[in-house]
C-alpha cells in the first residue's frame, strides 16, 4: 500500500499522520485498530493471512 493510501486510513480512524514513517504510521494503525501491533517485525511464519499490510510486511504467500 502506497504512503498516501495509508495516510488516509490513518486519519479514517482518528490517527494523526503527521510525519510518521511508513512503518510508524502501519503500526499506529494496527494499535488503534485493536489489533496486534506487529508489523515489520519480522515473524515469518504470521499467523494473520487476511491482513492488510501482510504484503509489505513479508511478502505474498
Amino acid at each position: 500500500m502506497k504512503l498516501p493510501d495509508i495516510k488516509l486510513k490513518a486519519k479514517a480512524i482518528g490517527v494523526d499522520p503527521g510525519k510518521m514513517k511508513k512503518a510508524d504510521l502501519i503500526l499506529a494503525i494496527q494499535k488503534a485498530e485493536g489489533n496486534v501491533a506487529c508489523f515489520g517485525t519480522g515473524t515469518p511464519a504470521c499467523p494473520y493471512r487476511d491482513c492488510c499490510w501482510r504484503e509489505d510486511c513479508i511478502g505474498s504467500t
